[in-house]
């Protein structure tokens, strides 16, 4: 199982990659492998501050549908439109192409709250 060493991680498997004050967050390999193939990826969200926690979209896959939770309060400034026309793309590359949103971040101090790869591996029984 991928679980990249230099991203970090929330218990609601959600992966989150950080560039100064922007995150760029997905769902982890072990989350897509857990829904399956992907069919939708939902985010109405754009341009909308939200609080850590909060739902920002959904993904669809055969057999259920998931919420998707923001992993640190701010605005969503991106959705990656590939996942339109290529939803499939989350499971393929969770951590590149399957990106979901970026998200300007307000509150810095939260990023302290999630989890590094290690201790997201704990989680999973990795």
């Amino acid at each position: 199982m991928n679980i990249p060493a230099n991203l970090k991680y929330t218990k609601d498997h959600e992966w989150v990659s950080i560039d100064g004050d922007v995150a760029t967050v997905g769902i982890t390999d072990f989350a897509q492998k857990e829904l399956g193939d992907i069919v939708y990826v939902e985010v109405e969200t754009l341009d909308q501050t939200l609080d850590k926690d909060e739902v920002f979209g959904t993904v669809e896959a055969v057999k259920t549908v998931s919420d998707l939770f923001l992993p640190l309060s701010g605005e969503i400034i991106e959705f990656n439109e590939t996942l339109e026309s290529s939803p499939e793309k989350v499971n393929t590359d969770p951590y590149g192409d399957g990106w979901m949103v970026k998200v300007k971040i307000s509150d810095t101090s939260e990023i302290e709250g999630l989890l590094d790869s290690e201790a997201y591996k704990s989680l999973i029984g990795a």
